[in-house]
């Protein structure tokens, strides 16, 4: 047995130290995985080969693979939120020239100062 103690304090928080540290590395491998299935730069093979790697390495193969591909996960993550955003605008009926307008209204009712309006108007506009 690995802890001869008994039911401790210490061996509860080694317990729930164990299972955070295992809800993590799940969470991990699921992102790595999802992040996987979404390339379209690399064969199956390369897919295949980077899920037998994390799942025999374990913490090692997730360590490794966000090293070596952090930046390109980054990238794809926003790219698949603008295109969510822009998907959501196309569906909505979003228009820049809409909110232009919503916002010219606030800023003339008073609700929103010139500054405010600016920085507004320069996220939409981007």
């Amino acid at each position: 047995m690995l802890f001869e103690g008994g039911f401790t304090f210490s061996n509860f928080l080694v317990d729930v130290l164990t299972i955070f540290a295992f809800v993590v590395w799940f969470w991990l491998v699921i992102t790595i995985f999802a992040d996987l299935f979404r390339r379209h730069d690399i064969s199956g093979w390369v897919k295949a080969l980077w899920i037998i790697v994390v799942i025999l390495t374990s913490y090692l193969g997730v360590i490794v693979y966000l090293i070596t591909q952090g930046r390109g996960m980054a990238e794809r993550n926003a790219q698949q939120a603008q295109a969510a955003r822009e998907e959501l605008r196309r569906v909505v009926g979003f228009s820049v020239a809409d909110e232009l307008g919503k916002l010219d209204q606030l800023r003339k009712a008073g609700s929103i100062t010139d500054g405010e309006f600016a920085r507004l108007r320069a996220r939409l506009v981007q």
